[in-house]
């Protein structure tokens, strides 16, 4: 068909303006990809996004962060620097942060004590610290030990048996003292035979003694608890080692036996070899809790109940309602025997108490805070890495230390990153691919064979 001048005329003009109209639009995509930056993070536990706990901590921080992070010239690797911290600067506004090459800007470096490549230097309200890693643990722990506004002393009494917290093995706190250090609070061990608590004590710890208090002791204690101590008491099942007064005080009861649930189908999805580990899987919203989403584990545990309204008690976590309090041996055929003395479950195992009291320092009211548990091994060495255990643990310290918006940032693991299989699969994976699928590549093969013979 032949065109005629103006319709050939009019397909030139149109081709000229599709093609003005996609580099203006390709453009237009250019600058608002320079102008606003989006991204998705598609991994397992979010990994490459800003926890929630961080989140937090960065909205309680009034003034402005710097961090001065000092490596070579290096695109790469101020590329992968640069990531990291704009996670931060896309919450914060005012978090700012500068890559300095320490052979080139060496007053800067000597200011702030830099001794190697990679140190990175984190200010906030005219204090400062060194770190070594910029993974988001490291930062946000940084920025939460500067931003705090006193020392927050924890003390572990000792002296009955109670918890190393300085020893590596299974049943010490070692792993949980990292952690807490970590996070500005200052930890001591006392022994109350050797002298009174100390003055400044933000929290003090009671876990698990094994032998019994004396009354001095307990008076210590009491006279810390009168007047407004916050405390954090950690009792497993068995002798109560002198503390019934402690109880009394603080009106609760713990239950005669040994926290157990047989739910067979549950333990085998939790691969749970033992009755009396008990998986928490709800819990009750509380400032300590919610915001944490996984199951917690606790391994041989006592019910708590609370007698009396001294306190404002919560249970912050309690076994699932097919448990009960097993008051007998423990053993894979216990039954529920109501006629023996076990108590029907749900069962708390971690009870929050909380009261107003006066302030002797100002005419202000001020808040004590007590948590009890029924159970001290969830945040030993061996448990603490299960499920939320270490999240739960550090949200009690910093409840109890009085740190209502600051929560736990714990590392994040990568499951999405490694295939775990077991010896079946492993198994069904090996016949699968050097039996059946050349099996089966042979058998094909031998079959077009012959129908190509018989033509």
């Amino acid at each position: 068909m032949k065109l005629s001048k103006k319709t050939r005329l009019q397909l030139q003009l149109q081709k000229t303006i599709f093609i003005v109209l996609l580099l203006v639009t390709v453009g237009l995509l250019g600058w608002l990809s320079s102008q606003h930056a989006t991204q998705f993070d598609w991994t397992s536990s979010k990994r490459n996004t800003l926890s929630q706990g961080s989140i937090d901590l960065l909205h309680t921080l009034k003034q402005t962060v710097l961090i001065s992070v000092y490596v070579q010239d290096d695109e790469t690797v101020h590329a992968a620097v640069e990531e990291i911290l704009q996670r931060y600067q896309r919450v914060k506004e005012d978090f700012k942060f500068h890559l300095i090459n320490p052979d080139i800007d060496f007053e800067s470096a000597q200011r702030d004590g830099v001794e190697r490549y990679g140190q990175i230097i984190v200010k906030y309200d005219n204090n400062k610290e060194s770190i070594a890693s910029l993974s988001e643990q490291s930062i946000s722990s940084a920025l939460l030990r500067l931003s705090r506004a006193g020392d927050r002393k924890v003390v572990f009494l000792k002296g009955h048996g109670e918890r190393s917290i300085s020893n590596d093995d299974n049943t010490s706190y070692s792993k949980l003292v990292t952690e807490l250090t970590a996070r500005g609070f200052s930890i001591e061990a006392h022994n109350l035979l050797l002298s009174a608590l100390p003055a400044d004590t933000t929290v003090l710890v009671l876990a698990a003694p094994d032998r019994e208090l004396l009354e001095g002791e307990i008076a210590h204690i009491k006279t810390y608890i009168d007047d407004g101590g916050n405390l954090l008491w950690m009792m497993d099942p068995g002798d109560t080692q002198g503390t019934e007064e402690l109880a009394s005080l603080l009106g609760i009861r713990f239950i005669p036996g040994i926290v157990v649930d047989n739910n067979t189908n549950l333990r085998n999805t939790l691969r749970i070899q033992h009755p009396a580990m008990i998986p928490v899987l709800d819990y009750v919203s509380h400032p300590v809790t919610e915001n944490i989403q996984y199951n917690t584990l606790f391994p041989i545990s006592q019910g708590i109940e609370q007698i009396d309204k001294q306190f404002n008690g919560s249970v912050l976590a309690q076994s699932l309602p097919q448990s009960w309090a097993e008051t007998s041996a423990v053993s894979d055929e216990i039954t529920y025997e109501a006629d023996n003395g076990d108590t029907k479950g749900p069962v708390g195992i971690v009870m929050a108490l909380e009261r107003t009291i006066a302030d002797l320092s100002s005419a202000d009211k001020a808040t004590q805070r007590i948590i009890v548990t029924g159970d001290s091994d969830f945040i030993a060495n061996s448990y603490i890495g299960v499920g939320a255990n270490l999240a739960l643990g550090l949200n009690m310290f910093n409840w109890l230390a009085g740190d209502d918006d600051i929560i736990a940032i714990e590392p994040r693991n990568a499951p999405d990153t490694q295939l775990q299989l077991d010896d079946t699969e492993v198994l069904m994976i090996g016949i699968g691919y050097f039996i059946a699928l050349p099996a089966g590549l042979i058998l094909a093969g031998v079959v077009i064979w012959l129908r190509r013979r018989k033509r």
